[in-house]
């Protein structure tokens, strides 16, 4: 099942608790505008080579569409359609003013020069900047991407629309990004993981963790976790997993991890196989990396007794017997669309700094981010109570009940 297929099977599952009427719920999936361009620019050899860039605008009922712009291989229409509701509802469960889009370009950018990639960054900017804008639609850093092309798209639309800085968020912190960004969704992860805990009468202290990826969200999480007194007990990312059931040392793993390009080769732990860290015995289980990656062939195996979703999709949605599996053993899983909304959190802080002409500190920053991720979870548990559901159709429910009550309040129902 793809993230398309997945991503409406349950907002249709939240449609059908809330009892919305049919037409408000066909108005609600269908995207506001679908955009593909085409990019063209002159390589460093000097021939010409194509790329096909989406954007597809879901839902601004409650705000400008919010988004990141990612450059991978396997960009396609499907994917981004899905990724850009889901942050229709990810934005509303967040309770920011915001609607949902996502972009990219089909390329490796890892094939690309960083002046090939600038310049495919401008061409696509040049085809989009009317359709984006600070009350518009806002992207954002995503797969591929970083602060560097949020620099560039900043730059090339600022050339049509004067200087713009709210037009992007992650951008490089002199040229208006937040302090704290970098961090914002790890840090959202333990705020999160903080508040489920809480609710079972447990705290991070004294809980062993394992996270599958140790990129900016895994390792960001596993720093923070550790601070905070959790112990780390296994990690992997492309390179390998590593595991010491006594606790790695977070502050050299990170060195380590950054001076050998992943954890691969930690003197301070034994090398396990990649494909058993989600059966690794631990008290919570970080799926920081792939989609897909807790299904059918594993649920039984695994040992945790809470999942934190900080990737997107990390349970398979198409086992419809994963969840039940995992139900049944009492596991409970922390779902994506609420786990790992810190980042967007912090990239519309970033945006209001931007509108205000005012810039916070960090502290600030973090602060408010905390107290967004705790009332997300209170108002998720709120749905859960009200619909006898559990998590992930509490935070479905939330999200859509959101969107939909802007919709009807606009006017906008079919």
């Amino acid at each position: 099942m793809n993230a398309l297929v997945a991503t409406n099977r349950n907002f249709k599952l939240a449609a059908r608790l809330l009892g919305l009427d049919s037409k408000l719920e066909t108005s609600l999936l269908i995207p506001f505008r679908e955009i593909k361009v085409e990019c063209t620019i002159p390589k460093d050899d000097g021939t010409l080579a194509s790329f096909v860039g989406f954007r597809v605008q879901h839902d601004n009922a409650r705000g400008p569409m919010k988004g990141g712009i990612r450059y991978h291989p396997e960009v396609d229409h499907d994917e981004v359609n899905a990724l850009a509701q889901l942050m229709t509802w990810k934005t509303a469960v967040a309770n920011i003013p915001y609607g949902g889009a996502k972009g990219g370009i089909g390329c490796d950018p890892g094939e690309l020069s960083v002046s090939e990639l600038e310049r495919l960054t401008r061409v696509f900017t040049q085809k989009i900047h009317d359709l984006i804008g600070i009350h518009t639609d806002v992207p954002a850093p995503d797969m591929g991407t970083g602060p560097q092309t949020m620099a560039w798209i900043l730059d090339e639309y600022s050339k049509f629309h004067g200087y713009s800085p709210a037009v992007v968020t992650g951008k490089p912190t002199d040229l208006g990004g937040s302090l704290g960004r970098d961090a914002a969704t790890g840090r959202g992860v333990l705020f999160a993981t903080e508040a489920l805990l809480n609710e079972h009468g447990k705290s991070i202290s004294g809980q062993r963790f394992v996270i599958q990826g140790f990129g900016n969200v895994g390792s960001w999480a596993a720093q923070l976790i550790s601070e905070n007194g959790g112990k780390i007990v296994a990690v992997s990312d492309i390179t390998g997993a590593i595991k010491n059931s006594k606790g790695l040392d977070i502050p050299s793993l990170l060195n380590h991890a950054k001076k050998n390009r992943g954890v691969k080769g930690f003197k301070g732990a034994d090398p396990i196989d990649p494909n058993t860290i989600l059966i690794e015995d631990c008290d919570i289980l970080i799926p920081a990396a792939l989609g897909g990656v807790i299904n059918r062939d594993n649920a039984n195996e695994i040992k945790a007794k809470f999942i934190i979703e900080a990737a997107n999709h990390p349970t398979d949605p198409e086992a419809d017997e994963v969840s039940a599996i995992l139900s049944k053993k009492g596991v409970v899983i922390l779902p994506d669309i609420y786990a790992n909304s810190g980042g967007v959190t912090v990239s519309y802080f970033e945006w209001v700094q931007n509108i205000q002409g005012f810039m916070w500190d960090e502290e600030k920053v973090n602060n408010e981010l905390k107290t967004y991720m705790t009332r997300g979870f209170r108002d998720v548990k709120e749905m859960c109570k009200t619909h006898n559901c559990d998590l992930r159709m509490g935070a479905f429910t939330l999200g859509v009940n959101r969107v939909a009550r802007a919709t009807v309040l606009r006017g906008w129902e079919a």
